[in-house]
């Protein structure tokens, strides 16, 4: 009898939820995040699309988006021809679902929706890069089908499509990552490299693993010193020091009152801009100003924006923004002003709506290249220095300024004159930024600056990257791929060697002895599973860590060289992988009655697919490797599997890297034959199997006897056929690994068969059941 069923849902056109688990890693269903959800549709189950009045044009009209989902027809349009043909409600929230993410600006396309075997209970799965954000989506898509089903047979029956699409976008701008931070996170993931967000809500992201990590926060990196981000938030300093490389400034000091503000003015000479001395995004600061009401004026303005203000000399031209990353320049963008011209009917801020803030570029989320224009104190303070108020009506083809080098969106990084580029990087350099944006003014940037008086301005950390990824003319810049070479170079993964163990028994024994095998190696090893999360031999967590939180935690450690993981089925089916590959993939067994009656397990199709999991993520190949640049190095991954198990010689097919058999009994067919069939190399495939009481290695036609069972250390004269098993699947890992024969040999000589507990003070582990005892 299955969990799912529930008679109370049988005669009533709904979708109920029965349960919702979000998968963070790889599954069943996909290599990447998914949220999967069990779906009662009760009476629904005898109401297919086709069936229902009215229901196509109402979704189609709602969403006319769903146009481009292809469906089984792999082509435009399919999904709807599936909806007129008749299609059940699951199928339709699987595609729904997917696309108000789409809409909301959350990439991810996977779907899919699978009957169960209780009549009308589904399995939806669809893409989740944020659980709250696809759970939202998920009932949001609830809603609108029954809305467009309309069973209540109203006349006019509506959804507010708009609200719920913009609800999901306030979710992604309050919860996902900034345009900065996702591109440099998709940069690196076209490296192969793996991405780890380590909170919930912010821009906090982890780049690779373990010992090879590196981290991001927006356009700062772990290699942004505080030294210098504290130097580029005082403007007086970041002057100074520059001025003393060599680096053209203006000329200013910091003052402590509004009259000061006009002295200094005199002093260094009229235009002035004024600006506070630790402001960001361009808050509070004033450019060309000549007289004294509106220098004191900017005074008291800039004030509220920092704990001081700066008085600098007003340099002629146009504010550009130069990117440099680790001391190259890699992108620059030139400011422009905004005017609106009168029209003898329009007040300045009609006009402002009409002629600027009607431009679709403009706008307050990351879609947009350009901001916004708001009568702010900066604007009306422009306005007022040409002598109009914002409810002026400015005579027709009069033009009014109202914005000073504004949005930097227009891209010149091709127009940069070479010294330019150099002053920028030495700029970086001399404030210690590895991520700088540099603030320049000069009025032709293809000319050096000696030539025409231009200067560098500021000099800031963290700048945002949305001006080079989406500028509102020109091209757009790799910028996220410039700062993932720098914090990766030679083109790095920023991978560890990681093994994931997994199978209906004896998974603990065999990751316990894989990571003290990369000890014995020399690397400082992770080891998440049931007895607890280990760093070598300390014990972390003494609870049990055979789950996706405790091999997170060991990825996240910055220490861990390697990294072990026991992966429960459970875990498998309820929580998915905490990586998105790994070196060495593991199936001890598989016992299919161990698995069935939970969670809706039934079939041997279901626990193969369970399995399958963790082979389809081993490591591929070059020559199988189709989706991330050409010139990126990958370990060849390896899945070590019984072949005593039909199931798992099945699923060997699915590896994308080099398969090792291991098997006690030595003359299986499938062994003789996976190493009979050479992989192009003189020596052929490999195998680990039991001949004459003696684990041996084979390749192709050659073995190479490893250790007899009699040297091994034990506490039994007699052993299961389980354990040897667990042995000889270690000893698959650790060759797959390339850890030296010799090594292997110690290891398993002095840690083998031992009873005794993993601890630090005795280090060596529990062997499964005993059972099938084999003499030694």
């Amino acid at each position: 009898m299955s969990n799912y069923s529930n008679p109370d849902c049988k005669n009533v056109k709904d979708i109920k939820f029965l349960e919702i688990k979000h998968l963070n890693g790889p599954n069943m269903w996909t290599y990447y995040p998914a949220l999967e959800a069990t779906v009662d549709i009760g009476a629904l189950e005898d109401f297919p699309s086709d069936t229902i009045p009215g229901f196509y044009e109402r979704l189609s009209t709602w969403l006319p988006s769903l146009i481009e989902h292809r469906c089984s027809y792999e082509e435009r349009g399919g999904f709807l021809r599936r909806v007129q043909e008749g299609t059940w409600p699951c199928h339709i929230l699987e595609h729904v679902t997917l696309e108000l993410q789409n809409l909301a600006g959350m990439r991810g396309g996977f779907g899919r929706a699978r009957e169960t075997s209780v009549r009308g209970v589904y399995k939806v799965a669809v893409s989740a890069w944020h659980a709250e954000i696809t759970r939202t989506a998920l009932y949001s898509a609830r809603e609108l089908i029954l809305a467009a089903m309309n069973f209540q047979q109203s006349d006019s029956p509506s959804y507010d499509v708009d609200g719920a699409i913009q609800n999901l976008r306030d979710l992604v701008d309050s919860l996902w990552l900034g345009p900065s931070t996702a591109c440099i996170v998709d940069a690196a993931i076209a490296r192969n490299i793996p991405a780890t967000r380590l909170i919930a809500k912010g821009n906090l992201v982890q780049l690779g693993y373990g010992a090879r990590c590196r981290h991001i926060w927006t356009a700062e990196t772990d290699r942004t010193p505080a030294i210098a981000e504290s130097i580029s938030r005082d403007k007086d300093l970041t002057k100074a020091l520059l001025q003393s490389c060599g680096v053209p400034v203006p000329e200013g000091h910091i003052v402590e009152s509004a009259e000061a503000a006009w002295e200094v003015a005199n002093d260094i000479g009229i235009p002035v801009v004024i600006k506070p001395c630790d402001g960001n995004h361009g808050r509070g600061v004033f450019i060309e100003l000549s007289h004294r009401e509106e220098i004191e004026s900017a005074y008291h303005i800039a004030l509220k924006e920092g704990t001081g203000v700066l008085v600098e000399r007003y340099i002629a031209g146009t504010e550009h923004r130069l990117l440099v990353v680790g001391g190259e320049l890699v992108a620059a963008t030139r400011g422009d002003s905004v005017s609106v011209s009168g029209d003898g009917i329009s007040t300045i801020a009609e006009l402002i709506e009409s002629q600027i803030n009607s431009d679709p570029r403009r706008g307050s989320t990351e879609n947009h290249p350009l901001n916004l224009i708001r009568l702010d104190s900066a604007a009306q303070m422009e306005i007022a220095h040409q002598g109009y108020q914002s409810d002026s009506v400015v005579p027709a083809g009069i033009k009014v300024l109202i914005q000073r080098n504004g949005n930097h969106a227009f891209d010149v990084t091709d127009q940069i004159h070479p010294s330019t580029a150099s002053i920028a990087s030495l700029a970086a350099r001399v404030i210690g930024l590895d991520i700088a944006g540099i603030d320049l003014v000069a009025n032709d940037i293809s000319r050096p600056l000696s030539e025409q008086g231009g200067a560098i301005v500021e000099v800031n950390a963290g700048p945002s990257l949305l001006m080079h990824i989406k500028p509102a003319v020109g091209t757009p810049r790799p910028v996220g791929k410039a700062i993932v070479s720098h914090l990766f170079p030679d083109q790095s993964s920023g991978r560890i060697p990681i093994v994931g163990i997994t199978g209906s028994y004896g998974k603990t024994a065999v990751a316990y002895l894989v990571a003290r095998l990369l000890i014995l190696s020399g690397k400082q090893t992770g080891l998440a599973c049931s007895d607890g999360l280990y760093l070598d031999y300390r014990k972390i967590d003494k609870n049990n860590s055979a789950n996706w939180a405790a091999a997170n935690r060991a990825l996240m450690n910055p220490t861990a060289e390697a990294a072990v993981f026991e992966n429960g089925f459970d875990t498998l089916l309820n929580e998915g992988l905490a990586y998105d590959s790994c070196q060495v993939g593991v199936v001890t067994n598989v016992d299919p009655t161990h698995h069935f009656g939970h969670h809706g397990i039934e079939t041997l199709k279901q626990v193969y697919n369970v399995f399958r999991t963790q082979v389809d993520i081993v490591t591929p190949t070059a020559a199988a490797v189709d989706d991330v640049e050409k010139d990126i190095q990958l370990p060849i991954g390896t899945a070590v599997l019984n072949a005593r198990h039909e199931m798992l010689v099945e699923m060997s097919e699915l590896c994308h890297g080099e398969v090792i058999f291991f098997s006690i009994e030595p003359d299986l067919s499938v062994i003789t034959q996976h190493c009979a069939n050479g992989t192009g190399s003189t020596l052929g495939k490999r195998a680990v199997i039991l001949r004459h009481n003696s684990i041996t290695l084979v390749t192709g036609s050659h073995e190479l006897p490893l250790i007899k069972l009699q040297e091994i250390a034990s506490d039994s004269n007699e052993h299961s056929a389980q354990e040897i098993e667990n042995i000889l699947a270690a000893v698959g890992a650790a060759w797959a690994l390339d850890i030296e024969p010799d090594l292997i040999r110690t290891g398993i000589a002095t840690f083998g068969f031992s009873q005794k507990k993993y601890t630090p003070g005795n280090q060596n582990f529990p062997i499964g059941l005993q059972t099938q005892g084999i003499k030694l």
